[in-house]
């Protein structure tokens, strides 16, 4: 448990010390209750999304849809197969299959997610990508790098969610791709999961 602590502090810091690197987040969206911000990353060719909403639902639930990770490709943008690797304890590792536009062969992603709870009851998901975890899978292009995060925090009976991240997608990705995915990936996916969330 104290290596866990600590790789997530380390991890909390290194995303900290990116930001302070990083250029200012620019806001390139803000319709349906949800704020899209871009940032130009130092040394990478593709931006970093910050994806902001609010949401009327219950912290159980939302982690329940979250944790529920075969059905999220139901609100995750550009999902098309996803399962759960392993668990343990704090710890996650899932596989992700995405959907891209022809002729951009398709990519997968492994990510490790860390999970830790404050004590105001806001509960944060470290994301890193972990692409060795498997072989490579035949057709499709592995996603070389992510870093980003899940901030989950009460506010005023609503939830204010944050989804940010940062990825290197590996192998050719045209920039009219690159610069949408950057708008459409948190758009959409905060988007969907809202609407999932807030169902009765």
């Amino acid at each position: 448990m104290k290596r866990v602590g600590q790789w997530f502090l380390g991890s909390c810091l290194l995303l900290a010390a990116n930001l302070i690197q990083a250029q200012p987040w620019q806001l390139v969206k803000d319709e349906a209750g949800i704020q899209i911000y871009l940032q130009t990353i130092p040394g990478s060719s593709f931006q970093a999304f910050r994806g902001v909403t609010r949401m009327r639902v219950s912290m159980p639930r939302l982690l329940a849809l979250q944790d529920d990770v075969s059905a999220a490709c139901h609100w995750i943008h550009a999902c098309s197969e996803q399962k759960l690797l392993a668990h343990d304890g704090k710890q996650s590792w899932a596989y992700t299959r995405f959907h891209t536009p022809w002729p951009v062969q398709r990519r997968d992603s492994i990510l490790q997610v860390t999970t830790e709870q404050a004590a105001d009851g806001s509960v944060t998901r470290v994301l890193h990508g972990v692409a060795d975890y498997l072989p490579q899978q035949k057709g499709f292009v592995r996603v070389s790098k992510v870093e980003g995060f899940w901030s989950l925090t009460p506010r005023d009976g609503e939830i204010e969610v944050i989804y940010q991240v940062h990825s290197e997608p590996g192998g050719s990705v045209p920039a009219w791709l690159a610069n949408s995915f950057v708008v459409d990936a948190p758009f959409n996916t905060l988007q969907a999961l809202r609407q999932l969330a807030e169902e009765q």
